[in-house]
């Protein structure tokens, strides 16, 4: 596909640190437009600014809309890397399918990623920090009733993030939600689209006024078994085995989710994608057989767990430090994907 380069009239100067998490943004942006009769069309790569938008967009009305995230890391050596994106391109398909939006094939994510990545790669910074990756589709034809949208635009925006842990990587404490839910059979918890996000927010917010970092979902018919924590998929070693929810359709299946299973299996560790229960949780916290407990994502990485609180009762793992098996995990990951030690997966890919 050709795609059409709009040059700024000004560029930004670039930050050297302080970048935050997703509040700084790169001197351009990637736009294309899909309509029924053209399918996707008029891609261009533009300066980075305001869209103008009919406030009768369904996407303002019925939210049908989709995202992904991922990060380009700059190597010792000054290579671009992307980690594994062609699953992101792969979810984001099976997204758009669940919420009747128009697909945008694996082979033209990619293009269309690589393209905006070329034309701003002096953006990419040195480790630790990195370049958030932000794709995201949204319906834009002006109609006010439910129905799919006949028109939608795939735009990408790129924004420099510092370290997710300023102070290292220490363990966080988690609040177990037992009165609002993330996720039903049947639904979107498997979808990255933002109504699951906003739905989350009043939890969150009830947490962290309470002293905590984020919540542990329960699941939404019987509240008792758990699922994610936060945003992320979250994992437990309980009696020398890693364990975490099976994807159900309630389950997001996040891409640092599959590298560690991967990597647990490719070592023989043992792991076990299985329902655990609330209860079970609790008890192998009281009994000492909770060795370790995190969370996975692509901000974070990993985030370890030191405490989780239920109906009043906190239980600490690993004396609220982070655990051989975590800490093994996250310098693995990151190593592969700062092209610190081989890739003998092939999960990295180069811009050049």
């Amino acid at each position: 596909m050709h795609i059409h380069f709009i040059p700024a009239a000004q560029l930004k100067p670039k930050p050297e640190s302080d970048f935050g998490f997703g509040k700084i943004f790169t001197d351009y942006m990637f736009e294309m437009d899909y309509d029924e009769q053209l399918g996707w069309h008029d891609a261009q790569i533009r300066p980075y600014g305001p869209l103008k938008l009919d406030p009768a967009s369904l996407v303002l009305h019925y939210a049908q809309e989709t995202f992904e995230g991922l990060k380009a890391y700059r190597t010792e050596d000054g290579r671009i890397l992307l980690f594994r994106p062609e699953m992101n391109a792969r979810r984001l398909i099976q997204s758009n399918q669940r919420l009747c939006m128009p697909e945008i094939p694996e082979a033209l994510f990619l293009e269309c990623l690589e393209a905006l990545l070329r034309v701003e790669r002096d953006w990419v910074p040195i480790a630790p920090s990195s370049l958030y990756i932000r794709p995201f589709v949204f319906a834009t034809e002006a109609a006010v009733g439910v129905h799919p949208s006949s028109k939608y635009k795939f735009m990408i925006l790129l924004s420099p993030v510092g370290a997710y842990y300023a102070d290292g990587l220490n363990p966080v404490r988690i609040y177990v939600e037992d009165e609002y839910i993330r996720a039903t059979p049947g639904g979107t918890g498997a979808v990255k689209c933002g109504g699951n996000y906003a739905a989350s927010i009043i939890a969150q917010a009830q947490a962290a006024r309470c002293g905590f970092s984020q919540v542990l979902w329960l699941d939404g018919k019987e509240r008792k078994y758990v699922e994610e924590v936060g945003t992320m998929n979250v994992m437990f070693k309980i009696k020398g085995q890693l364990i975490t929810a099976p994807l159900d359709g309630t389950i997001l299946p996040g891409i640092t989710r599959d590298s560690i299973l991967h990597l647990m299996r490719e070592h023989g560790l043992s792991v076990k994608e299985r329902p655990l229960t609330i209860d079970e949780l609790m008890d192998a916290g009281r009994t000492g057989q909770l060795e370790e407990a995190f969370g996975t994502g692509t901000a974070a990485v990993i985030s370890p767990i030191g405490q989780l609180h239920y109906k009043g009762e906190t239980i600490r793992i690993h004396n609220e430090k982070i655990g051989p098996l975590t800490q093994w995990l996250y310098d693995t990951l990151t190593g592969i994907q700062w092209g610190r030690i081989p890739d003998s997966y092939g999960w990295t890919h180069e811009i050049v």
